[in-house]
């Protein structure tokens, strides 16, 4: 038995979301039934954590266990061959037995992609969220939003209802905020996240560069453990699995 780490990249918008379900696509049921097919066995994926329908992925991470003999080099060219096109598996390597995809995870870094205008810009809306152009001028408070987050807290407030976690405690390590002219990108490095909490964090900081939240009121939002207290959830579709790191 060898068990198989492969990375992955998808376009979320055809999907409803990494793990299987009834009556509806998902990224896990594609790649299973095609590796499936491939190797004549049946195959179970396990992934860094799930994405909801609509998210997208640069790199999300997946292992599987195999009785079968094969050039493992070659695996992504065998399983991409005549997949659905808005997946690719970029690598595969043989791992440890021991190894685990979502266990063995020590940070991840999700990515928010938005734009700054007061009109709809087409060939911006596929992949990012367009937000007020007043956040362009504000970046210095928004980021100073950001610094109170960094830590271990409990992120209860930066959670959707409907959880089923034991515990809202998570560490943040880093949040990136950049500027490319009018794209403003968030990148949010941590050892977990909750159900939306990305989104959420998002949102709060966008709510910050409008001038709805003050930055100091980030240490007080944490500890109300309230989600009406933090800022909106933001769309999906502009949010990326961007790193996993083990």
């Amino acid at each position: 038995m060898r068990k198989i780490l492969i990375t992955i990249q998808y376009n979320g918008s055809a999907f409803s979301g990494w793990q299987k379900q009834k009556n509806a696509l998902s990224v896990q049921q594609v790649l299973e039934e095609k590796i499936s097919s491939l190797l004549k066995e049946p195959i179970n994926l396990h992934a860094s954590g799930r994405t909801d329908a609509g998210v997208h992925a640069f790199c999300q991470t997946a292992h599987f266990e195999t009785n079968s003999v094969f050039d493992i080099e070659k695996l992504p060219k065998a399983i991409n061959s005549s997949l659905n096109p808005n997946v690719s598996v970029l690598s595969a390597k043989q791992v440890p037995n021991n190894f685990h995809a979502r266990f063995c995870v020590k940070k991840k870094t999700y990515l928010y992609r938005t734009y700054a205008s007061d009109i709809k810009l087409p060939l911006f809306e596929n992949g990012l969220s367009r937000i007020n152009k007043n956040v362009l001028t504000n970046l210095d408070a928004v980021k100073t939003a950001a610094s109170h987050l960094i830590g271990t807290h409990n992120f209860k407030a930066f959670c959707a209802s409907g959880a089923t976690v034991t515990s809202f405690e998570r560490t943040i390590f880093d949040i990136k905020i950049k500027k490319n002219k009018n794209i403003i990108d968030f990148y949010f490095t941590g050892n977990g996240f909750l159900y939306n909490m990305v989104r959420i964090l998002t949102g709060t900081l966008i709510a910050v560069g409008e001038d709805k939240i003050k930055p100091d009121e980030i240490p007080n939002i944490i500890k109300s453990q309230q989600r009406k207290n933090a800022g909106k959830t933001m769309p999906a579709h502009a949010l990326y699995l961007y790193k996993v790191k083990y």
